[in-house]
């Protein structure tokens, strides 16, 4: 008998009772649906992240004070100095651009009658575009020059820009920082949201680092918040880390084997890491969502015993006609696999519709956030593939058992 006509009559074996065949693929549907969802918002979170990481550059490195609990609290150690962002940039031959940061807080923008507060106000050298690979799209950044002579000027972020200058141009304009006037020479590219920085990253203000010192916080300090560095090529970040490791040491005489009081972190370590991190959560979900298909497969297996013990009249009718014990086999097999195909496909579309749905939610909760929605044809294969498998496995026993009968106790059976 031709496998066509012998999948004709397992179709119509099926068919005859549709409420049973549907609850019995329930099981491989929930599975294949949740599978598809976790693995679409997992690649979803991962590109995301990884979008980010590559929006600081992939040769970027931050170096920053550690922090310790002491007494349940978590301390700041000592910071990095301004003599410590000089001495990375002339003494690290893998360094290609340093910057420092230093941060200020609780300043309100103001312009005329409008006042923002922005996620960030930040003092930096003219090194920072190149270094956070974040280009300016009006005007100009501050120079050199302006950071070595403090002047009082500053780049706005697109938030910042179009909550206060709206439609005008920003350019020449003086806005204040705290009570401290700044003429505004410049308005950075969009780079939205941010999951792992918090917040809008348009919401900022950028400032030379001198200015911040000398006329915002007005103090001749000596400490920074953070040292953006830039490596030359990506391909010496990690030479970069290593001989920004050795000068720091040096300078802040820690003895051997003594735990730093600074960290270097790489943008790859970074991707590196969190690629592994929602790859294991990933895996752990698709684990747990896939005791269902086992569910589905038990489901399987059960209702297809039933079938046989339905059907052993028609079975030993068919053996008495000629059929072969492999017919019976190949017959109940494609009965099975069928059921978790068509299991397969309805999970396989809810999956795509579950994550879709998923990724708009996070995206009306947060709209800083492009979460991206991400189907995987890859994916999709291997979903149909493994329902195919669950058909397999679990419609063995039972067609084996079908083949296995006696045609004239078949015959025989009420």
């Amino acid at each position: 008998m031709g496998l066509l006509l012998t999948f004709q009559i397992a179709v119509r074996a099926l068919s005859r009772n549709k409420m049973r065949a549907a609850l019995t693929v329930l099981g491989v549907v929930i599975g294949i649906a949740a599978v598809t969802t976790v693995v679409s918002i997992g690649t979803g979170a991962g590109r995301l992240i990884q979008g980010e990481i590559e929006s600081f550059g992939t040769n970027f490195l931050y170096v920053g004070g550690r922090s310790e609990r002491r007494r349940g609290k978590s301390t700041m150690l000592p910071k990095l100095t301004i003599g410590d962002f000089r001495a990375i940039g002339s003494e690290c031959p893998a360094v290609l651009a340093v910057s420092p940061m230093v941060s200020v807080s609780d300043k309100p923008i103001v312009y005329g009658n409008q006042s923002v507060q922005p996620s960030s106000i930040s003092g930096v050298g003219a090194d920072f575009p190149l270094i956070r690979s974040w280009n300016v799209q009006v005007g100009d950044f501050f120079t050199d020059r302006q950071v070595k002579t403090g002047q009082s000027v500053c780049v706005v972020g697109q938030t910042i820009a179009h909550k206060l200058f709206q439609t005008r141009n920003p350019l020449t304009k003086t806005i204040r920082v705290g009570s401290t006037p700044v003429e505004v020479i410049g308005v950075m590219e969009e780079k939205g949201g941010s999951m792992g920085m918090g917040g809008d990253q348009d919401s900022t203000v950028l400032l030379p680092w001198t200015t911040v010192r000398g006329r915002i916080i007005g103090s001749k300090f000596k400490d920074v918040n953070a040292i953006y560095v830039a490596a030359r090529s990506p391909e010496l970040t990690d030479r970069a880390a290593k001989q920004i490791n050795t000068v720091l040491l040096k300078r802040h005489r820690i003895p051997k084997g003594q735990e730093p009081d600074f960290e270097v972190h790489s943008s790859r370590e970074a991707a590196s890491m969190m690629g592994t991190i929602t790859g294991i959560l990933t895996a752990l979900l698709s684990s747990i969502a896939g005791i269902s298909l086992l569910v589905g497969g038990v489901g399987i297996m059960n209702i297809m015993l039933v079938s046989v013990t339905e059907r052993t009249r028609e079975i030993g009718i068919r053996m008495a006609v000629g059929a072969r014990g492999r017919d019976i086999l190949v017959q109940f097999l494609i009965e099975s696999v069928v059921l978790s195909c068509f299991g397969g496909a309805l999970g396989l579309a809810m999956g795509v519709g579950a994550s879709t749905l998923a990724a708009k939610i996070i995206a009306a909760i947060n709209p800083d956030l492009q979460w991206p929605i991400v189907v995987s044809f890859t994916g999709a294969f291997v979903a149909m593939v493994f329902a195919a498998a669950v058909g397999v496995i679990f419609g063995l026993y039972p067609a084996w058992r079908a083949s296995r009968l006696d045609p004239i106790d078949a015959l025989r059976y009420e």
